[in-house]
């Protein structure tokens, strides 16, 4: 102290600097803790009386529906709309509504999901209709655009190109797919050959083949002409199938296969003939073509 005395006397009109030990770390780590335990406290504060007022709702809430089926506000009936593949003892078990259920308790949303989860239903909407009590289901059912033959089964397929997990029974005649991934792909073809024409008409398969392109086959599945379509280009491929039928009737030759894989080509295969002069004349025809 004596030396440092002096020397503070050495130096008269110097300010004397005063060294504190450094406490607002400390203070505000304090700070910081006494704000935690607060907020913790009020957080449990808050869900225990939050937990009381649920169960208090919750009460409510049941003593409110109890009294409304008092007052008769239950389900007296269940109309559904719409439905053809779909039957009713499927429909309502799905639906999960009995007469006698409160009509304000019950969640149409629920009830929908369930619903939609049907095989054949693809939309469904749930309405609630008073005096008569009653829940009324309509239901949008998928179309069948045509068969999938795979695993030596027959699968329908919606027009969304999705497989119906149903068992099913056409009533006319519809488009034979066949192949590993062709109801996934049948929307890209059918957008360009479906154009309504008479030579689409007489399709009556289509082969997916390698999940890369497709066979078409006309007029009958199993001795019909098959028109082989290139990976690419399938709609400029399809055209030029359509002006050789415009100008050579091809499709009306006596043919069981036409080759439109390369591009400025046409390749056929014609029947076979059972003598040497008919497949003589067999081959002068498709050298013409």
């Amino acid at each position: 102290m004596a030396n440092q005395s002096s020397y503070m006397k050495s130096l008269p009109g110097r300010p004397v600097q005063v060294f504190l030990p450094c406490e607002w770390p400390y203070r505000l780590l304090g700070n910081a803790m006494i704000l935690g335990v607060i907020l913790f406290l009020a957080s449990v504060t808050i869900t225990i009386k939050t937990d009381l007022i649920n169960k208090q709702l919750l009460s409510l809430q049941d003593s409110f529906y109890l009294l409304t089926s008092e007052l008769g506000l239950v389900v007296d009936d269940v109309i559904v709309e719409g439905r053809r593949r779909t039957t009713a003892a499927e429909l309502l078990a799905a639906a999960g509504v009995s007469r006698g259920d409160n009509i304000l308790e019950l969640d149409l949303e629920a009830v929908r999901y369930r619903v939609e989860q049907l095989p054949w239903v693809k939309s469904a909407s749930v309405r609630r209709r008073f005096f008569p009590n009653v829940i009324q289901i309509s239901v949008e059912e998928h179309q069948v655009k045509c068969l999938w033959q795979f695993n030596e089964r027959f699968h329908p397929i919606g027009e969304d190109g999705n497989v119906i997990e149903a068992d099913y029974v056409p009533s006319a005649p519809l488009l034979l797919i066949v192949g590993a991934g062709a109801p996934e792909h049948i929307n890209d073809l059918l957008a360009v050959i479906d154009d309504g024409s008479a030579m689409f008409k007489r399709v009556k398969a289509a082969n997916f083949i390698s999940e890369r392109r497709w066979d078409i086959i006309f007029d009958d599945v199993v001795h019909g002409i098959t028109v082989k379509l290139p990976e690419d280009d399938v709609a400029g491929a399809w055209k030029k199938l359509h002006e050789l039928d415009e100008r050579k009737n091809i499709l009306k030759r006596k043919l069981t296969n036409i080759d439109l894989r390369l591009a400025g080509r046409v390749i056929v295969k014609l029947e076979k003939s059972g003598s040497k002069k008919a497949g003589k004349l067999n081959r002068a025809k498709e050298s013409r073509l």
